[in-house]
């Protein structure tokens, strides 16, 4: 599997974006699954960046969601859809049709999973997915046990996410459950990055990375991946074996 360890976080971030071109080099149709939260932002702002100097064409790209708080739309601040729209639908003035974000605000959370699948369908999986690290080893909202062959689903959050996903918000948040593509679907996708940045990711990125493979660490079923690339920072590659 391809590991790539960069000395700092800008680093990480170019070299993901450089290994996105390349892997979906040329104006083809593509669908790139986008993970909110802080380790993705500098790929994202790196490759909205080389799209503005028409360095990077993204013609025919469509983008979706990765997951959602239930209860929460774009429109919320602290939300997923929210980050996504700041770093990626408006810096790449996407328009209604090329992207899909989940609407956790929805009376019908059955129906949005549906539409997600169905967004997905015509390609017949995802080209890239953009993932991030749980503390939890957690992959999207897909907790530490999730079914592996489940796709698009809403689930309960572990203790350890509603804390960590305070962060998001200005003041204390209820937090209890997540709509999110499912580990069906993820490891479905023909590429998939785990971007993991910082000495706090440290020991989950071991586990992932070295201890057994289980969906009790959701992250670990990245190893058994052809497409899986680590992009990680020196910080959380630290406890590596090397």
């Amino acid at each position: 599997m391809p590991v790539l360890i960069s000395d700092d976080y800008n680093t990480m971030s170019k070299a993901a974006a450089d290994l996105c071109a390349k892997l979906l080099q040329g104006a083809n149709s593509r669908l790139v699954c986008i993970a909110s939260g802080d380790t993705p932002r500098g790929m994202y702002q790196e490759l909205t960046a080389r799209v503005t100097r028409k360095e990077q064409n993204i013609t025919g790209w469509k983008f979706i969601g990765l997951d959602e708080w239930v209860g929460m739309n774009k429109s919320d601040p602290g939300s997923c859809g929210e980050f996504l729209d700041q770093y990626i639908i408006q810096p790449l003035q996407l328009k209604p049709g090329s992207y899909r974000l989940f609407d956790g605000r929805s009376a019908d959370l059955e129906a949005e999973c549906e539409a997600a699948e169905k967004f997905i369908e015509p390609f017949g999986q995802l080209d890239l997915a953009i993932l991030g690290l749980g503390m939890n080893g957690h992959l999207g909202l897909n907790e530490p046990g999730a079914p592996i062959d489940k796709k698009t689903y809403v689930g309960e959050l572990a203790a350890s996410t509603i804390a960590t996903g305070q962060k998001y918000f200005t003041g204390p948040t209820p937090l209890t459950r997540g709509i999110t593509l499912g580990l069906g679907t993820l490891l479905n996708a023909k590429h998939v990055f785990l971007l993991v940045s910082g000495e706090k990711k440290a020991a989950i990125l071991k586990e992932v990375m070295e201890g057994p493979i289980s969906n009790k660490v959701p992250g670990s079923l990245l190893r058994n991946h052809p497409g899986f690339h680590l992009i990680a920072d020196k910080a959380a590659a630290g406890l590596l074996d090397h």
